[in-house]
């Protein structure tokens, strides 16, 4: 017999998009956390194993991303369930609360399990030590603190002790605080991103024009006077310019197989860029392109074994 003095407490669905909203933003925040940490762990203890390291930080900006867009909500949410459940302490019973809390609960603990055996999986196929350990520690940390702030969520732990959830929330926050600020001393300003994007555009292009000129020498048995030479109103061929300021590339043909082509550039070409960090185990690197901040000019002579001319294309 129910206890007539007993008031089922039903959800609303405020109640339900607000808990739902926490959860979801928790997991993002978190993966987003998680990824960031281990590529900082991958930038101080470099692999020389990897074969290849993106120059532009494209996971890093993906989860400063995430955390800046996506964190504040979280804490904002979280707070405004806290307050109203120290309002009304019934809330505390709310079926959706306890269904979501304990499917965080048990998600912490299945992700813990499941980054532990890729880690030591990658650990086993012979990973760094130093960070291997770290990511291990930034696993534990992260999700590890999901799980005990929950559990004591359930306990209604922070409800009667509003102080200590506010100095979690102010240490979780300044944790993430100084992990973004960290990525930006790392991949630089958006500004400086745009520059270094559009010198790799420069490194391209001139790349594509290296090779239509090798093709001209290999059909032809000599190098152009000028690089309008290269242009193929059948094939659609067009000389590319400057993809910032539109100006074109300066070519100068210095003897019969050699010959420069110039740029000029917004930044010093990264580290990822030199010659051993450019996939090197499939034979290619980018270290002939490697430049100075300003005009620089690449110098280049074809060799005769590695791109003979065609006959067939020349009678």
């Amino acid at each position: 017999m129910k206890n007539p003095l007993h008031k089922e407490i039903k959800t609303t669905p405020k109640d339900f998009v607000l808990w739902l909203g926490v959860m979801a933003t928790l997991y993002v925040s978190a993966i987003s956390l998680i990824v960031l940490l281990f590529e900082y762990i991958t930038i101080l203890f470099p692999d020389p194993l990897d074969h290849y390291v993106d120059p532009y930080r494209g996971a890093i900006r993906f989860s400063i991303a995430s955390l800046i867009v996506i964190f504040p909500l979280y804490i904002y949410l979280t707070r405004k369930i806290n307050v109203d459940a120290r309002k009304h302490p019934e809330k505390r019973e709310l079926k959706v609360r306890k269904w979501i809390v304990y499917l965080s609960l048990f998600a912490a603990v299945f992700t813990l399990v499941v980054d532990l055996i890729i880690l030591i999986n990658t650990f086993l196929g012979g990973d760094l030590t130093t960070a291997f350990l770290l990511r291990v520690l930034v696993v534990f940390a992260v999700i590890g603190s999901v799980f005990l702030y929950y559990l004591y969520d359930l306990r209604g732990y922070w409800q009667v002790n509003e102080s200590r959830s506010k100095m979690v929330g102010a240490v979780v926050a300044l944790v993430v605080i100084i992990s973004v600020i960290s990525g930006f001393f790392i991949m630089g300003s958006p500004a400086t991103q745009r520059d270094l994007r559009f010198d790799q555009e420069r490194v391209n292009e001139l790349s594509s024009i290296q090779w239509q000129l090798i093709n001209y020498w290999q059909s032809k048995g000599e190098l152009p006077e000028e690089l309008s030479a290269l242009e193929d109103s059948i094939g659609g061929y067009r000389v590319p310019t400057d993809p910032e300021t539109d100006e074109a590339f300066v070519y100068t043909k210095t003897d019969e197989r050699s010959f420069t082509l110039c740029a000029t550039f917004n930044l010093e070409s990264p580290v990822e860029f030199n010659e051993d960090a450019y996939w090197p185990k499939y034979g290619f690197h980018n270290g002939n392109w490697q430049h100075d901040a300003g005009e620089v000019c690449f110098e280049r002579e074809i060799d005769e074994d590695l791109y003979p001319v065609r006959e067939n294309d020349r009678f």
